[in-house]
Order: structure tokens, then sequence, then C-alpha cells
């Protein structure tokens, strides 16, 4: 079943929305930068077409590291991690599910992805 997802960092600056699947998962991963993070994130990868950023440029934060193939998003207002291009699937995203508001991150069951022997 597909669902409308909207979502935003804790000070608006940066708001997102997506048609999905029924979230019933959360994903955490436990390479170095996403252990640190602590973010849940959706087990969907989505392709950027399908997620639309509502944000101005100068809000928006990018960090990378090591092969600089994973984009990491984030509000550069009040911090929070919205967003991420996968290092897997360049072109597509998984968004931080503590971001949309109707979902319940303690709620959800949790898949772990081994991130840090990813080669």
């Amino acid at each position: 079943m597909t669902r409308h997802y909207e979502g935003s960092c804790h000070c608006g600056a940066i708001k997102f929305s997506y048609d999905g699947e029924e979230i019933t998962q959360g994903l955490r991963c436990n390479c170095s930068i996403c252990r640190r993070k602590g973010a849940m994130m959706s087990t969907e990868v989505i392709p950027l077409e399908r997620l639309q950023i509502e944000a101005s440029p100068e809000d928006i934060g990018l960090y990378q590291f090591d092969t600089a193939i994973a984009k990491h998003y984030f509000c550069k207002h009040c911090g929070i991690y919205t967003h991420n291009e996968t290092l897997r699937a360049p072109g597509s995203c998984r968004v931080n599910l503590g971001c949309i508001d109707e979902i319940d991150t303690g709620d959800l069951e949790l898949v772990v992805f081994d991130g840090k022997n990813l080669l």
C-alpha cells in the first residue's frame, strides 16, 4: 500500500515529502557516521525524483567522507539530519524517520544494516 509522507527538520527550514510504501520498519546503520548520528532511517530507498525537498539552498548542509559518493544532508540552522543519498544506490535516498511527525520510531521493528563492513 502506498502512502504520502511529509517530514521536516526541527526548525522547519527543510521540508520533504514523498509517496512510498507503508512504514513498518526502521533501519539503523553501524557505519562510522550513522553510529554517531543514531538516526533511524527508512528501509525504503527512495529515488530522488520521488522525493520533494522544500528548502532554500543556503539552509541545507552537505557532509561527505571517504569515497564522497554518499551525501548526508542536514539543516544548517537546527542541525537535524533529514536525508541521505546512499552509497549503494546513488540517485536514491533514505529519509530520517524521526523527521516524520506521524511516525513513532519506538513502535517500529528495527533492521540493522552492516554499513561498517560495506566494501
